[in-house]
């Protein structure tokens, strides 16, 4: 696991493209995962976005739901795969990159606290490891949610945000699209991430799955 190392005409990006260019070299995800003969599960082909390249499409087939106001993120349920797990703000390191959750604890997810809080108008990102050297993690089953399934937000201010999937992907790291992904399409959405793709001990996973979601109704 360690943070992307750009040039000096990266560190001039905003935090936006600093957190696209961390995240495609797996800026919250462990570079080092457990051995698992079969690996995670990876996106299938009918879970990805129609063919069309830009998710604001996407987002305009639903009825829009009031964006809520700023409340920090609390906690992360994602019925279709069991996790229910406390989340934990993420900023930058001390190299200007986006720091990782702990990944000692296995049920652990990061928002990134210097973006969008999810409910607001944009693009919320929560990422967690996909496993650690002890086993699988939060996010293991991530590649295997499907369209139309929720991810239940629990904000700090007792409110739920509710964020129903369009999308799940995975991107090559070295071909990550930054602005495909944290582009502001208008709505309230929600991005989780985690590594995948292929995987080998020198290298790491080769890819990101990215979950698309847009928010459906508060509770």
């Amino acid at each position: 696991m360690g943070p992307y190392h750009g040039g000096p005409e990266s560190r001039k990006r905003s935090p936006w493209g600093i957190l696209a260019l961390v995240m495609l070299t797996g800026l919250a995800m462990m570079r080092n995962g457990v051995d698992v003969p079969l690996g995670p599960p990876q996106p299938a082909s009918a879970a990805a976005l129609d063919g069309r390249p830009d998710p604001a499409a996407v987002a305009t087939d639903v009825a829009i739901v009031k964006p809520l106001p700023y409340a920090p993120m609390a906690r992360l349920r994602i019925p279709a795969i069991k996790v229910d797990a406390p989340v934990v703000d993420v900023g930058l390191d001390q190299d200007g990159w986006i720091a990782a959750p702990p990944p000692q604890d296995p049920n652990l997810a990061g928002w990134y606290q210097n973006g969008v809080a999810p409910g607001q108008r944009g693009t919320s990102v929560v990422v967690g490891h996909v496993d650690n050297h002890a086993g699988p993690a939060v996010f293991y089953g991530l590649g295997s949610l499907q369209k139309g399934q929720h991810v239940e937000v629990t904000r700090y201010d007792n409110r739920v945000a509710v964020f129903e999937i369009y999308g799940v992907e995975v991107f090559a790291k070295n071909d990550f699209p930054g602005a495909r992904v944290y582009g502001d399409t208008g709505h309230a959405e929600l991005r989780v991430i985690t590594c995948g793709g292929g995987y080998s001990k020198a290298n790491g996973y080769d890819g990101n799955v990215v979950v698309f979601a847009r928010m459906v109704s508060t509770r």
